[in-house]
Parts: structure tokens; C-alpha cells; sequence
């Protein structure tokens, strides 16, 4: 009785964490990890779309803060997309000349994200890291969400930040993969799928231009204004559909964040941590309470 009472409070004080689309804003789960670790609260699960597959991933690894940050660092800078894929430009000029296919159109070669990531992250296997890993993309096809938890970590994370028009879309599995964000840029339902009873969900809406003056930024702008409504509609839904306890940590960023700002990783993760202190308190009230009708089930 003494054993399953052991197993079933450590099992309550765990929470999954659950990272969403947000570029290099997404380094905020490393400060919001290393609270939780604080803490004394296991992650038991750890879900990643787009540029939060990254951070997911190095949560996942049990990589420390140092480590996470100097990663992310050498992983995110702005030339992995400074070279353009002519081809492809080509091919969206004059598509019958060129031969245009859907699995090799992006703006931006690949090459060098390509090689950072194999760098990073070698041969590892979703399946074996520490932490059960979940990285979210979209069936181009389709356009349902596909949890990927098996499988080469560099080719998911490349699936899941295959952001259109920029970068090709990603053949994986017999799919035709992009960006996670566009089925879900919160995936708190993946969570749910796989029994979560507490999820923390760190979350970012995207970004509006303030001026518009380039086609590049109108897309943006359209973009930002599609994901953000998804992004309230899926997080709604699952809200009301769902029973498990979502708990969101939204941090607040008083400085402007580009999407390549990555001198500010040492502000973004403080500035996760500071939101994860906030909800601290509660979420420990929150796993004692489910601990203690564990308890009692026991």
C-alpha cells in the first residue's frame, strides 16, 4: 500500500508542457522548464509545434539551461535563410517550363537549417530521449495535424518548421509535411490524446506589422491574422470539449522581438520564468489536490 501510495503522488506531481508556434520567442519554455524543475514538478510529456519543436526537443534531451540556450544561439540566426532557392522561384514564375512540384517549393534554401540541425542533434531518435516527445507539422495534403513521437529528431523538427512559401515542405512517413502551426499553433490536444491531467501551455500569438509596405509583409500580416484566429479557436475548443486542467503561461516581452532577435535569449527565457513564477503557486495547489484524490483512490 506504502509503494502505491509513492507511486501515485509521484505520479500526480507531473505536468505536461506543451510549447507553441512563436519563433525565437519559444526560448521562454526553457524558463519555464527550469521553474517546474524548481519546483520539484516532473515533466511528463513534452509537445513542440514549429519554432517550439526546437525547444521542446532540447527540453526533452534533459539539457540544462546553459546548454539549452547556447544551442538555440548557434541553431537560430538569421542566415539559415539568407540564401535564396532560385529554383523554386523559377518554378513559381513559369511552372510548366520548370516543372513546379509542391515537395520542393520553398523560397529559402534549406541547406544550412538542414545541416544545423544534423549538427545539433546527430542521429537521436525521438523515441529513445529522456522525456516522451511529441512534434507537431500539417498534412500539406489534408491539412490535419500529425503528431510525430517516433522517428529521427531532425527530420520532425525540419517538418514542423517548414514555414510556407519559405522553406520546402518535408516528405516524412509517406506525407507531405508543413509547419505545425498552420493546423494548430497549440497543440494543448496532443496532450489530452495521451492522458494528460495537468498541462502547462506556453503559448504566443504572432506578431502584427506595424507598417506595410512589401508584399513579403502583407503575407506576413495575413498570416499573423490567420494563425492568431486559430490559435483562439483550437484553444477554445479544447477548452470545452476537454476535462483536463490547462493552466497557459503567456510571458509578457516589454521589449519588441524580432524574429531573429537572438542576442535577446537571455531576456526571453527570463522572461518565461518570470511568467511560469507567477502561475507557481497555484499549480502546486492544483497537483496537491489531485495528488491527495489519487490518494484516496489508492
Amino acid at each position: 500500500m506504502g509503494t502505491n501510495l509513492a507511486k501515485s503522488t509521484s505520479a500526480q506531481s507531473s505536468v505536461s508542457l506543451v510549447i507553441g508556434s512563436g519563433s525565437v520567442k519559444c526560448a521562454a519554455a526553457i524558463g519555464v522548464a527550469s521553474v517546474l524543475r524548481e519546483a520539484g514538478i516532473r515533466i511528463e510529456r513534452v509537445v513542440g509545434c514549429s519554432g517550439g519543436a526546437l525547444f521542446a526537443t532540447l527540453i526533452a534531451m534533459g539539457h540544462d539551461d546553459a546548454t539549452a540556450r547556447d544551442m538555440t544561439l548557434r541553431l537560430w540566426t538569421q542566415d539559415i535563410t539568407a540564401r535564396r532557392n532560385n529554383r523554386a522561384l523559377l518554378s513559381a514564375l513559369a511552372p510548366k517550363l520548370m516543372g513546379f512540384k509542391a515537395s520542393r517549393f520553398g523560397l529559402r534554401d534549406d541547406s544550412l537549417i538542414n545541416h544545423r540541425l544534423q549538427e545539433a542533434f546527430g542521429d537521436a531518435r525521438i523515441e529513445e530521449l529522456q522525456v516522451p516527445l511529441h512534434i507537431t507539422a500539417t498534412n500539406f495534403m489534408d491539412g490535419e495535424l500529425v503528431d510525430l513521437s517516433r522517428g529521427p529528431v531532425t527530420s520532425a523538427i525540419r517538418a514542423s518548421l517548414a514555414i510556407p512559401f519559405a522553406f520546402a515542405p518535408v516528405e516524412l512517413d509517406g506525407q507531405l509535411l508543413v509547419d505545425g502551426y498552420v493546423s494548430d499553433p497549440l497543440p494543448i490536444s496532443v496532450a489530452i490524446k495521451h492522458g494528460a491531467r495537468v498541462i502547462v501551455a506556453v503559448g504566443f500569438e504572432s506578431p502584427m506589422m506595424e507598417q506595410i509596405g512589401s508584399a513579403g509583409r502583407f503575407a506576413m500580416q495575413l498570416s499573423s491574422i490567420m494563425s492568431n484566429n486559430l490559435l483562439r479557436a483550437r484553444y477554445a475548443f479544447n477548452s470545452v470539449a476537454h476535462h483536463a486542467e490547462v493552466i497557459t503561461i503567456i510571458p509578457e516581452f516589454k521589449k519588441r522581438i524580432r524574429l531573429f532577435d537572438t542576442d535577446k535569449v537571455p531576456y526571453i527565457i527570463d522572461a518565461g520564468a518570470q511568467a511560469a513564477r507567477e502561475q507557481i503557486d497555484y499549480l502546486r495547489r492544483l497537483l496537491d489536490v489531485d495528488g491527495a484524490a489519487g490518494a484516496r483512490v489508492q
